[in-house]
């Protein structure tokens, strides 16, 4: 875990500092100065072209993380060390060529689907359907920038593409939102700087490859024999149809309200949606260095590493993720009192908590996903990604008519729910891997005693600042009970090394 360590806890303070800036954005720009209706149609947009980027990937993002050690592996008889680092026998140029045929074939997709998709919005959300041309360069930018950020990863450099996704492009976004407020632009000028921040987001991806010395465009047709193109195509197949699925799930509850009950409702439902991501923040960085290790484990059929690094991450994952989403709903009433218009965004508190309880699964199990995606096993994960779809396309429709954005919030936790402990049981049956482990049982008992003793907390008479103090404080003690319980020995590790240099 010493690289994953390292490149994770770098990678999560830059994300944690893009978080600082998207706080500002959401905090004092977003709910002040843009109605509902008008967040809503940025967070649409952005879905919207992330579902069509999903597509247009042609499964690249998981064949670049499942096929590098292939095109690495026998590289180094033939080549010098330097021409090894680049080239990687044209491995990135099929990293470029496979998205772009993507790209055309979804583009085509995306027109013809012009009118259903617009008659299905005109009523609720007029604005979405006068914007939806800017779909299309808004996910074109998101395809290059994700594809990038990937390759990046492979390399084991994480740090610099994190910085840009989520510190980078937040002040980009920013920017874009500023120039509205202050009437410098109009709403047609700020969609259009919505969509130029990832196109410079997936230029700054593109000169740090290039600038790193590490990567070469240039293709080697000879080094693909039909037995690679054929493991290559089967895969990409399989992930393009388990992407239809994959993208689509994550989708289905903003489409639902938008459709439903209008943009104003989607714009409240994202400022929750930004509020509970903080949960996943550390898992992102985390993933991103140990997929590449999880497939090169799964590669040299290394069982005991394989589990050894599941449990590590999810087990890392549970904790920090857990402590988050404790501390924000221990404060959940005091941060819409700060909030700009807090009140008309409070009707979604509950909301903040299924979503947080969701991220937290995506936390602590995404990595179960990764592990039979690489396996032989993986054309499984298909069957669970429709499944993880049919269950949200019915949970949404049941709960969204009902229970309104609180319905669509809890529609993901069970659809999620459903999915995981599917997996999870296969991982455990196929791959002989299982992500549970003790340390998971005693954070959760830990989180759970911690969130009782705050609830007594806030039926005491006094101010919400005060309260909010005492709880935080019982907050603070719960974390210190954990790394001195070394419930993630990782963690504890991490900051007594921190600590030694400090005091060094």
């Amino acid at each position: 875990m010493g690289i994953i360590a390292r490149q994770s806890i770098k990678g999560t303070i830059v994300t944690y500092m893009g978080v600082f800036v998207g706080f500002l954005t959401t905090f004092f720009v977003l709910t002040r100065f843009l109605t509902a209706e008008e967040i809503g149609l940025a967070r649409v947009l952005i879905d919207v072209a992330t579902l069509l980027c999903g597509l247009m990937q042609l499964g690249t993002s998981s064949s670049i993380i499942r096929f590098f050690p292939y095109f690495k592996q026998e590289k180094e008889d033939a080549l010098s060390a330097d021409q090894t680092d680049r080239s990687c026998n044209g491995f990135f140029f099929w990293t470029i060529a496979v998205p772009f045929i993507g790209l055309l074939l979804f583009s085509l997709l995306f027109w013809a689907l012009n009118v259903p998709v617009k008659h299905l919005f005109e009523d609720k959300s007029q604005l979405f359907v006068d914007y939806y041309y800017m779909v299309l360069p808004l996910a074109f930018f998101m395809l290059y920038q994700t594809i990038f950020e990937t390759n990046a990863n492979v390399l084991m450099r994480i740090v610099f593409p994190r910085l840009t996704r989520e510190l980078l492009l937040r002040i980009f976004l920013l920017a874009a939102y500023l120039l509205y407020a202050f009437k410098v632009v109009s709403l047609d000028g700020m969609v259009v700087l919505l969509c130029l921040s990832y196109g410079l987001a997936a230029l700054c991806n593109i000169a740090y490859l290039f600038a790193y010395g590490h990567i070469s465009l240039r293709p080697n047709f000879r080094y693909v024999d039909r037995t690679l193109a054929r493991k290559y195509a089967y895969y990409t197949l399989f992930q393009i149809t388990a992407a239809v699925a994959t993208v689509l799930t994550p989708f289905l509850s903003e489409g639902f309200i938008s459709a439903q009950l209008g943009l104003e409702q989607t714009g409240i439902f994202s400022i929750a949606i930004y509020i509970a991501a903080m949960v996943s923040i550390p898992n992102r960085s985390l993933n991103a260095i140990a997929n590449p290790q999880l497939a090169q484990a799964t590669k040299d059929g290394d069982l005991k590493n394989l589990r050894q690094l599941l449990k590590q991450v999810s087990n890392n994952s549970l904790l920090v993720g857990g402590l988050i989403l404790t501390l924000i709903w221990i404060n959940i009433d005091l941060i819409y009192t700060i909030l700009p218009n807090g009140e008309l965004y409070a009707a979604a508190k509950y909301v903040v908590l299924l979503l947080g309880l969701t991220q937290l699964l995506l936390a602590a199990f995404n990595a179960s996903i990764s592990v039979l995606n690489f396996s032989k096993y993986y054309y499984l994960s298909l069957v669970y990604s429709f499944i993880l779809t049919f269950a949200s396309l019915y949970f949404n429709n049941l709960l969204v008519p009902i229970f309104g954005i609180d319905g669509a919030a809890l529609a993901n936790l069970l659809s999620y729910s459903v999915y995981f402990a599917l997996l999870c049981a296969t991982v455990g049956i196929l791959c002989k891997a299982s992500p549970f482990s003790l340390p998971q049982l005693k954070t959760i008992v830990l989180l759970g005693v911690v969130i009782g003793i705050c609830t007594a907390v806030g039926y005491m008479p006094c101010n919400i600042w005060l309260s909010s103090v005492i709880k935080t404080s019982v907050w603070c003690i719960t974390a210190w009970i954990a790394y001195y319980a070394k419930l993630s020995p990782e963690i504890t590790d991490l900051v007594n090394n921190a600590l030694k240099k400090r005091k060094n």
